[in-house]
Order: C-alpha cells, then structure tokens, then sequence
C-alpha cells in the first residue's frame, strides 16, 4: 500500500530524515519507534504531504505522491492524525466528526461505528473539543480521520500526554480497527504499546532507519531491549 524509497527531509535546507526506505501492505500494522527528536515527524509530515522532501519518492497504492498536496494525498485515502490532533477546539465533538468526512458526506454508518469504538465522544456529542481531557482530545482526532474512510491511517505518537489507561484505550480500538481491515502506520515513543499492537517495525535514530524486523524480532534484539524498554 506504501512504498518509501530512498526519503530525506528536512527543514531549510538541513536534512533531519536520511535515506529512509520502508513499506506498509494492505492490512498491516507497521510501527516506527525513536526516541524524542529522532526524526519521525519530519518523516510522517514528509509523507502525507506536509513537508516537501529533499529527495527520494513516496509511492501510495503505486501512485507517485511525493509532490501532491496534503489535501490530495488525504482524498485519495491516507489520513495524518498528528500529534498536537489540530482539532476545532470552539466546535463540538460531533461537528468536529462531521468534519473529518469533508469533502465528502458524512456516513451514518462510519459515525455509529466511531462512538461504539470511542463511548466517551457519544458521551460528549455536544461539548467543545477545547473542553475534554487530552485523552478524549486524542479519540476525537482519530475518530474525525476515521470519518473519511481511509484506506492507511498515520498516527505520529497518539499516546502523547495520554494517562497509562487512556493510552491503552486508544491502542484497543484501533485493534478494532485492524480486525476490519484498517491498514495503520504508528510512530510512537511508548514502545511496548507499539509493540503490542503492530506487526513488523522500523527503529529510527538520528533520522536514519537503523534497525527492522517482526515486532517479535525488534522485542528480543538487545539495542532495542536496551534502548526502549528498559531491559539490560
């Protein structure tokens, strides 16, 4: 679904992502782990449109993204929830979901399903978005991208700022998710969440792709082990 080849991007000029090469297919989930101020959001901004990289290309379902627009990019199906979530924060949770469906109609159908996923956003249809805890801020946004129907969703560290119990909460719906064929690509410092949910990654340090592998081959590799969670 997502062929990455050879991607470098930066800001003025200074490359803060090298050489980056890496794919998503339909139905997987792939996670891009790193510490803080590794690269990954250069990389994902990079990706969806945001950031125009210096060079290599972005290929989506075999089409040549590399120079389209954002807007382009999220109509023809791969949907950005970045991590300050962007939402209309003087508009309410259920303005905010009929939104994320622009340009198109809103789906009574994708909108049932997103509050069955997310209780607490039925729970709060009418409050403003700048009123709700960051964890329900953070449903809120992959909600709205959900609205769109995407075909690959990107999410740059959705367990930022998020309590352990609302971190997971998010993480078991988008398992959800995969279960009816949502393909995801994850950032995230909060590794074994990542783990957990994904099933091959990429280990980005000084904004180059060090290390790949299943998920269960990135757990027991030592640097990782080391590095993310914590085991000596």
């Amino acid at each position: 679904m997502l062929e990455v080849e050879g991607l470098s991007a930066g800001y003025q000029g200074n490359n803060v992502v090298h050489e980056a090469a890496f794919h998503v297919a339909p139905g997987e989930a792939v996670m891009i782990i790193g510490s803080n101020g590794a690269g990954k959001t250069t990389l994902f901004r990079a990706l969806c449109g945001l950031l125009l990289p210096a060079s290599g290309r972005v290929l989506f379902e075999g089409e040549d993204i590399t120079r389209m627009p954002a807007e382009r990019i999220a109509r023809r199906g791969m949907r950005f929830v970045s991590a300050e979530r962007h939402l209309f924060p003087r508009m309410t949770v259920h303005e905010n979901l009929l939104l994320g469906a622009y340009p198109r109609r809103p789906d009574p159908e994708t909108l049932s399903l997103i509050l069955d996923l997310f209780p607490r956003l039925g729970e709060r249809r009418r409050q403003h978005a700048r009123t709700m805890s960051g964890g329900e801020q953070q449903m809120l946004a992959v909600g709205r991208a959900l609205m769109s129907k995407p075909r690959l969703l990107v999410l740059d560290e959705p367990s930022t700022g998020l309590a352990p119990l609302l971190a997971q909460a998010v993480y078991e719906a988008l398992g959800e998710l995969r279960k009816r064929g949502l393909t995801v690509l994850v950032a995230e410092q909060q590794v074994p969440l990542a783990l957990a949910f994904s099933d091959r990654g990429y280990v980005l340090q000084n904004g180059f792709i060090r290390l790949q592998g299943t998920t269960e081959e990135l757990a027991a590799n030592p640097s990782v082990r080391r590095a993310y969670l914590g085991v000596i």
